[in-house]
């Protein structure tokens, strides 16, 4: 059996998620002691407790320790299988980290899966809807297996409510994909929604996003959500290149203007624009896995996160050193298969 301290590397949620996944796709069983030990609530909260209930469901695993606040976790995978699932997190937690959680093992099973999954689509420190359907699918589709992903209805926090439906194409063998260059951009937008709050804090976001970037007027857009179950704003700025299309996101809070959120979520993408690389550090963080899934291919990113370096020690710990990191200089890294 695999033992993973969960204190090590970025000490969040990261090392759970990739073990579950890896756990999943190799058949290896493992336990983690003091899960997201580095997190001022540390143990399973109801979003990673969902992550391990929906790996459990589509591997017919047994979990032990699977309970809120726990902080060892024994997981023995069974055999997968894909199917009809709806998870729920029962609060604002991430849908999005849920879904990334069994996703790289439903694309090799040898049925078709539909999931639902409720909670959480816009938040802070995790992934958004747009981030996945616009930057991080497109990548895994073109390995060959196609997922369609549909937000049926928003959920900001702290409000949650929102509602993923994903169809899932499985193939049985996954394409390498190298991402060394990013070719000429062909495409900078900019998109600030707001839900339940006034049009003027989306104009605002995207008068800063747009002088910083340098973008024309019609390359902004304000979308008004109807349907979510409680007030929230995001500003994205979508970057399609010739290989590539990246995304960054802002998230309004309480007490933050709208001037700093667009600030922030603009200077991510100028500092993305500026080095030169095809792959963002967020972006990166999920493609290693499927990397290493894949068995060869490449890509190059900026100076890798600490989650990005847990992700490569978890998958060492269950697959061995199948993926490279090579820094070529000038604040640029190569992963390798």
């Amino acid at each position: 059996m695999i033992k993973l301290d969960g204190s090590q590397g970025e000490g969040g949620g990261q090392i759970l998620r990739s073990a579950l996944t890896l756990s999943l796709i190799t058949g290896k069983p493992f336990r983690i002691e003091n899960i997201r030990a580095g997190r001022r609530r540390p143990g399973l909260l109801r979003q990673h407790l969902t992550a391990v209930e929906a790996a459990a469901a589509v591997g017919h695993a047994q979990a032990e320790g699977a309970d809120i606040g726990g902080t060892t976790l024994v997981f023995r995978p069974g055999h997968l299988e894909g199917g009809n699932f709806t998870f729920s997190v029962g609060t604002a937690g991430s849908t999005t980290l849920v879904l990334q959680t069994v996703l790289p093992a439903l694309v090799g099973a040898s049925q078709p899966s539909v999931l639902i999954i409720e909670g959480g689509t816009h938040n802070p420190a995790a992934p958004p809807f747009d981030f996945l359907q616009r930057a991080y699918l497109p990548v895994l589709s073109r390995m060959g297996p196609q997922v369609q992903a549909t937000m049926e209805r928003p959920g900001f926090y702290p409000a949650g409510g929102g509602r993923l439906q994903v169809a899932i194409t499985p193939s049985q063998t996954l394409s390498p994909f190298v991402l060394d260059v990013r070719g000429e951009v062909k495409r900078k937008v900019a998109r600030a929604m707001v839900a339940g709050l006034p049009r003027s804090i989306a104009a605002r976001e995207l008068s800063v996003v747009t002088a910083r970037l340098g973008l024309n007027a019609e390359d902004g857009s304000i979308e008004t959500l109807c349907n979510s179950t409680g007030p929230g704003n995001a500003v994205l700025v979508e970057i399609e290149s010739e290989h590539i299309t990246e995304v960054f996101v802002g998230f309004g809070e309480k007490n933050v203007s709208a001037e700093a959120v667009a600030t922030q979520v603009a200077e991510e993408a100028a500092v993305y624009l500026a080095s030169g690389v095809p792959v963002g550090p967020h972006l990166a963080d999920q493609l290693i896995l499927l990397l290493a899934l894949a068995g060869q291919g490449s890509f190059c990113t900026s100076t890798p996160t600490p989650h990005s370096k847990s992700q490569l020690a978890t998958i060492e710990q269950f697959m061995g050193p199948v993926v490279k990191m090579n820094e070529l200089g000038s604040g640029v890294w190569r992963f390798s298969a």
